[in-house]
């Protein structure tokens, strides 16, 4: 069995990368070029306890995030989450990338607004190749912040310290939230592409439903080559409401139909649904609609 390395804190992150000593025991920024691990062929996977912000500059060494390869690209974000997978790889060749990784222990955000916020950051569950890649004016904004956070937390430490540091993580963090609605904005006709096949995907989807039961958003996101959260914004951004809201309707709208249209029972039209339990069918539709199934047929 392939070892996993358990990386727990930023000390054990500087000591696997052959970096300097830390300065701050919950945060970090690491030069890539400092690595030294670049300086050997060498290949490792590993999972932290941190979060992770990095910006890739150039060079011929890869970072692998989950089961795709992310090559170093001029000016492009990828961002990772406690327990996530990540593995180096390098040919030894010498050539080194640039750019530099904010690393953050989740331990640094306990007890600030800025933890119950952190699942808001989709992006942190994006796939490696749905990098944010930003404008020249967007990658000196992003690092002008990072260096913000780097100098505060390099130096001596006071009462304001933390503060500080957590408020700039949070305005960097919101910035990268900007960036990424601007790409979703310049990728379009991409991103119209990708309604269309979802749209295509879900009709057909909906013809087996019995057969396979109800369809869930990771499945058409997979299908797709996406990440969920990637997708689910994706498709947000171009209608305003998430895939799953688009699910819900095609099988409420499937349900009236079988509702007025058949004299099956509510339990019938519930299995043909791919629910199990006719209850929480009923449940659902009365949720979406505001009326029970047996309600909704009796007063068409």
């Amino acid at each position: 069995m392939e070892k996993m390395l358990h990386i727990k804190t930023i000390t054990d992150i500087h000591k696997l990368l052959g970096d300097k000593k830390a300065d701050h025991p919950l945060i970090t920024v690491i030069d890539v070029e400092r690595i030294a691990i670049f300086d050997k062929a060498d290949q490792i996977k590993y999972r932290t306890d941190c979060y992770t912000i990095a910006l890739k500059n150039g060079g011929e060494c890869e970072i692998k995030y989950g089961r795709q390869t992310y090559d170093f690209t001029e000016g492009s974000l990828v961002f990772t989450k406690p327990g996530q997978v990540s593995e180096i790889e390098s040919d030894g060749n010498g050539k080194k990338p640039t750019g530099w990784i904010l690393c953050f222990h989740r331990d640094l955000l306990r007890g600030s607004d800025l933890l119950d916020k952190m699942g808001g950051y989709t992006y942190f569950d994006y796939s490696n190749n749905e990098a944010l890649h930003l404008s020249e004016k967007e990658k000196l904004m992003i690092t002008s912040i990072k260096d913000v956070i780097e100098t505060e937390f390099s130096q001596n430490l006071d009462v304001y310290s933390n503060k500080l540091i957590l408020s700039n993580l949070e305005t960097l963090l919101n910035y990268c939230e900007r960036f990424y609605g601007r790409q979703f904005i310049t990728r379009s006709p991409v991103i119209k592409e990708g309604y269309t096949l979802f749209d295509k995907l879900l009709r057909d989807r909906l013809s087996v439903i019995e057969d396979f039961g109800i369809p869930t958003v990771a499945e058409f996101a997979e299908k797709m080559g996406y990440s969920t959260n990637y997708f689910s914004d994706m498709i947000l951004k171009e209608t305003g409401r998430r895939p799953g809201d688009h699910i819900h309707d095609a099988i409420i709208d499937m349900a009236k139909n079988l509702l007025l249209g058949t004299d099956q029972t509510v339990a019938d039209i519930a299995y043909g649904l791919g629910y199990n339990y006719p209850g929480h069918f009923s449940k659902f539709f009365k949720k979406k609609v505001g009326l029970s199934p047996k309600e909704y047929r009796l007063s068409q």
